[in-house]
């Protein structure tokens, strides 16, 4: 062979082995470990997970991916196997799904409070700590009341307090009762926008710039705690799901390193969620 073709099929051979090399380096960093969480808008758009996430990444080299939306839809995603833990904030939706043999084990992480919001002038006049009475006067009033109507863990919060106002909203609404179909945030742009009381929970109320005459009326009621649990989903029903990794998230999250760093995410030095890892 010519010493010009050697050098031609020299030159062909490790132009392909760069190609090759490539290739494999790149489908190795398209391997590296992740998880898909389900998990609730408030989590998200409080901007918890953007200071919780890279911190479990950074200790394990695992990406979280997260898919926000209402608890019940997050709780629905992981029953069909296409997430491999869930983080909600509906304790009864929780319970079930991990009794039907969806999830492996409940842990409670942390906890902050849900608050009614209206305007500052109150025209139902709510003000107060008594959410139920509070429910049951804006029904009396018709007063304007956005609902995310999502089947979130807010959404199911406000139905029982509907319900402790001796308020059947199954059978009849109130006047001024609207459902959005939406996540947190944009419930509280529409009652900005609109004048209505609305139903938030505290980190993403905290986290809400648009508030234009919204004001907290109704905090401080023990029925206005607001609880979040993890729950890696259960291998037996998916065996696809990556076990081992949602399990290091579930372990770390409940570990004083994961607790810390829940504890230390403020908004204008205010803690939005606080660590409670044990409880029931």
């Amino acid at each position: 062979m010519a010493l010009s073709s050697r050098r031609t099929l020299l030159r062909t051979f490790l132009a392909g082995a760069t190609v090759l090399w490539t290739a494999l380096g790149s489908a190795q960093a398209q391997q590296a470990p992740f998880i898909v969480m389900a998990s609730t808008t408030s989590t998200e758009q409080s901007g918890l997970f953007g200071h919780l996430l890279p911190a479990f990444t950074k200790e394990t080299g695992i990406e979280v991916r997260v898919v926000a939306q209402g608890t019940g839809q997050a709780l629905d995603m992981a029953r069909r196997g296409d997430a491999d833990i869930v983080f909600v904030h509906d304790q009864p939706a929780e319970e079930k799904f991990v009794a039907e043999g969806f999830g492996i084990k409940r842990q409670a992480v942390m906890y902050n409070d849900f608050v009614l919001v209206g305007l500052k002038a109150d025209p139902a006049g709510v003000r107060g700590k008594d959410v139920a009475a509070a429910m049951g006067k804006l029904a009396t009033a018709g007063a304007p009341f956005i609902s995310r109507g999502d089947k979130s863990g807010t959404h199911s919060a406000e139905l029982r307090f509907w319900k402790q106002a001796g308020e059947d909203m199954a059978a009849s609404k109130p006047a001024g009762y609207k459902e959005c179909g939406c996540g947190m945030g944009p419930a509280l742009n529409i009652a900005a926008s609109s004048g209505a009381y609305v139903l938030a929970d505290r980190g993403t109320w905290l986290s809400f710039k648009n508030r234009g005459d919204l004001s907290i009326l109704v905090e401080g009621d023990k029925k206005l705690f607001n609880q979040y649990g993890v729950i890696v989903v259960n291998p037996a029903k998916h065996a696809h799901v990556k076990v081992k990794e949602a399990q290091r998230f579930a372990d770390w999250v409940v570990s004083p390193a994961g607790q810390s760093t829940i504890a230390a995410y403020k908004i204008n030095g205010e803690q939005l969620f606080f660590p409670n890892a044990g409880a029931q």
